[in-house]
């Protein structure tokens, strides 16, 4: 029995009854793409499933359609790179052994955010689920996630069930497959009401000669395309056309069928079997002959054309051999949905019988899931068509080459016209100020974290030396174990994410550049010198003038920021960006998510053992200020305790940032910095009050400057605070000054459990702490 696949004449259509049509197949195309589809590149009337490939391959989620032109400005390659953004995820050579070998970390960058919005659980768990595999099918072994999430205004309600649902998602998929969640990155903003942010970021470390490419080798001609994991079904068919629309609140309830249901077990065991297979493939010098690809976006027909396609090959796909595991599934969901737990191997035909005996046999994919298997479902051809055929009809026949790029949009853009001013208040008297440094100890975007990390495990692959909530950057010793070389098994690494939505509201530019630096003092503070980025750039919808300028401006931050840093292995060498993801059309029927480029850093320590924590660790110790204060309050927590968002946001000098965190990298290596903490959000003065908590000491300090003097306690103007001994003051001072920066010791640590600055402020240390260690709990 043959199927009779149906076409539609784009041509011959009025608009009304094309968009009819494209509502009932969940196409996500205008009629202008229809018709470019059917004129230029086919040249003939496509079919459905044509046309709901192109409406995934082609949307802003995979093909960066508005977007591309634009991330061209960010620097990817360097002494330092592997692998830079080309495939599932970039490569940082991270160490090397004595005989020259490279060691490096696999770091990617994505975001789920619409899915989170409608199902919280689902969401971020199936955004974890996808951004492992992304990690693994490079030939690594996923070491580390990271969550950088934002939430609407948390007194609303619909707020906490959305919080509590995405962290529940988190945990119940990270912990189960036993990737340690080590950093996170949390703000409550009511620009994010209708629309949350779920990114996440994943590590993972592998031997250059290790690694597996996303791609098809060389000379693949006849190679087979090997499905590996769950049977195919319906949940997630046209995830990545409805990540690429905007949210509609009456549509939601239908849009729950895009978000894809997770099986962290499976995964597990699906982690497990392909790590094994990496060492048979190694073992039998196989890795030349392989592919490799996460099932995402797109599912069976992304994964394949893109293998394929990345070396200028076709393939052709027979969906009658994928394996579902429901009934009478159309065939444009069999070849799109994405479905979770799911791989694609490229391999060699002589090697495919060891991959699928590998995962049906000696894994037994068959009775740990119902239906789960490893089969083959197509062959790499050299005619570069991408074909996919179901019951002796053919259902897709276009150039691999067309459908990977999509089509692509030169959008106009226009800066809006708003005006931002400095708020203009009265200077709190001296207690009124002890009042809103208690109230800013207590607020939902300073207090303790510990309410959603302490869900998290933290330390299950035995390699976390440094949690979250204990300093600025998660820190890991990735080759600790006996099977990797004695010599590279000190090297540490550093993981941050950062970004402050109420800077990007004044500035799309400064906020973007504000999280770049930020996100490099992190993993500074803990004695990492930064050593490659990935980004997430979370934006609205880019057909309006002014969300696309909002976009524009924050690349070109991130671009300049990411060059104005550099390696300090390699001083004329800028930070590479290795990985990253765009994830457009965050609005709704009540406007647009605040911008919100989410950067993450990567850190590296030559010896792991050097990291620094945060909180003060004796008595009597001076504490150092680097960084002068600014009238920087624009977008602070201070002036949003006001109701104000001001216009001064924080502006940072790349020359002076990078001096500041090149010092503060060397005083730590060397010793002299016995606990370190970033000034960010609510100032020097919230920087000095957690320092204090972890082990309860006191502090006294007089912060210096002209400036009024809530403004020198709360200015968001970025630096760091040290801890230092005295008999250690001078050998900083001299680190400083060698490097051209200045610094400032402005008071000591004591054992009185008073937070006493400039003579005004003056609290005690565990009512403080007990503010700031409930402030979230409480809210949520």
């Amino acid at each position: 029995m043959s199927y009779s696949p149906t076409t539609i004449d784009v041509l011959s259509l009025s608009k009304e009854k094309l968009e009819a049509l494209f509502s009932e197949y969940k196409i996500s195309l205008t009629r202008e793409e229809a018709i470019q589809i059917q004129q230029d590149l086919l040249k003939r009337a496509p079919t459905v499933t044509e046309l709901i490939l192109w409406s995934i391959q082609g949307s802003e989620h995979c093909s960066y359609k508005s977007t591309r032109t634009h991330l061209k400005q960010f620097i990817t390659d360097g002494p330092n790179v592997i692998l830079g953004p080309t495939e599932d995820a970039g490569i940082v050579e991270i160490a090397r052994d004595n005989s020259g070998k490279k060691y490096g970390i696999v770091m990617s960058h994505e975001s789920h955010n619409h899915p989170s919005q409608i199902v919280p659980y689902e969401g971020a768990a199936t955004g974890i689920g996808g951004n492992v595999r992304d990690v693994s099918c490079m030939g690594a072994k996923v070491i580390a996630t990271a969550d950088p999430l934002r939430f609407g205004d948390i007194h609303e309600t619909k707020t906490g069930w959305i919080h509590d649902g995405v962290v529940d998602g988190i945990a119940g998929y990270g912990n189960p497959i036993g990737v340690p969640n080590i950093a996170g990155d949390l703000y409550y903003d009511q620009s994010y009401n209708d629309n949350c942010l779920v990114n996440v970021v994943t590590l993972g470390v592998v031997a250059e000669d290790g690694i597996i490419h996303s791609r098809a080798p060389e000379n693949a001609n006849g190679y087979d395309l090997i499905l590996v994991g769950k049977p195919t079904d319906n949940s997630g068919f046209g995830g990545a056309s409805f990540a690429s629309l905007s949210l509609e609140e009456e549509k939601k309830e239908q849009n729950k069928g895009a978000v894809q249901e997770p099986n962290a077990f499976l995964k597990r065991h699906l982690l497990k079997a392909t790590y094994a297979l990496f060492d048979k493939l190694k073992e039998n010098k196989h890795l030349d002959k392989v592919g490799f690809k996460d099932l995402g976006a797109g599912g069976v027909a992304c994964a394949s054309v893109e293998l394929a396609d990345a070396t200028g090959y076709g393939a052709h796909v027979q969906l009658d051999d994928v394996f579902t595991g429901m009934d009478d599934l159309h065939p444009s969901v069999i070849l799109c949905s994405e479905t979770q737990e799911r791989y694609m191997w490229v391999a060699h035909p002589d090697i495919t019988p060891l991959i699928l005996k590998h995962y049906n046999k000696t894994f037994d994919l068959p009775t740990i899931a119902h239906g789960a298997q490893a089969k083959v479902v197509g062959s790499i051809t050299d005619d570069e068509q991408f074909i996919v055929t179901y019951q002796e009809a053919t259902l897709v026949d276009a150039l691999a080459s067309d459908v990977t790029r999509g089509i692509q949009y030169d959008r106009p853009y226009a800066a809006p016209h708003v005006i931002h001013a400095e708020p203009q208040f009265l200077l709190p008297d001296a207690p009124a100020l002890n009042h809103i440094f208690l109230d800013l100890l207590a607020h939902e975007n300073i207090a303790s974290r510990a309410p959603v990390y302490e869900r998290y495990d933290k330390q299950v692959q035995g390699i976390t030396v440094i949690e979250s909530g204990e300093a600025d950057a998660g820190v890991m010793q990735p080759f600790k174990d006996n099977e990797w070389p004695e010599e590279i098994r000190r090297t540490g690494i550093a993981l941050s994410v950062d970004q402050n939505p109420r800077y990007s509201k004044i500035s799309p530019y400064w906020g973007a550049v504000n999280a770049v630096c930020e996100a490099a003092r992190n993993v500074a503070a803990v004695g990492a010198s930064p050593w490659a980025l990935t980004d997430c750039l979370n934006f609205g919808n880019p057909e309006k003038p002014e969300q696309m300028w909002e976009f524009v401006e924050a690349v070109k931050g991130v671009a300049e920021a990411a060059k104005g840093l550099h390696l300090k292995d390699y001083q004329t060498s800028p930070l590479p960006i290795i990985s990253g993801n765009v994830s457009l059309y965050n609005e709704s029927a009540n406007g647009s998510i605040a911008p919100s480029p989410i950067i993450a850093c990567l850190g590296k320590l030559r010896d792991v053992s050097k990291a620094v924590k945060m909180s003060f660790t004796s008595e009597n110790n001076a504490i150092i200020m680097v960084g002068m204060r600014k009238d920087e309050c624009g977008g602070s927590v201070y002036y949003n305790m006001h109701g104000k968002l001001g216009a001064n946001v924080p502006k940072p000098q790349l020359g002076e940032t990078q001096c500041h965190i090149f010092s503060v990298t060397d005083a730590s290596y060397h010793g002299l910095a016995k606990s370190v903490h970033d000034i960010s959000d609510g100032g020097v003065a919230v920087a000095l009050a957690e320092m204090c908590f972890g082990n309860e000491f006191g502090a006294k300090v007089q912060i210096p400057g002209d400036l009024r003097v809530d403004t020198l306690l709360f200015s968001e103007t970025g630096g760091f605070l040290l801890e230092v001994r005295r008999d250690h003051i001078d050998r900083v001072k001299e680190i400083f000054k060698n490097r051209g920066c200045d610094i400032a010791v402005i008071g000591h640590t004591m054992l009185s459990k008073r937070i006493q600055i400039n003579n005004i402020i003056d609290v005690d240390l565990l009512e403080a702490k007990k503010r700031w260690t409930n402030g979230l709990r409480e809210k949520l």
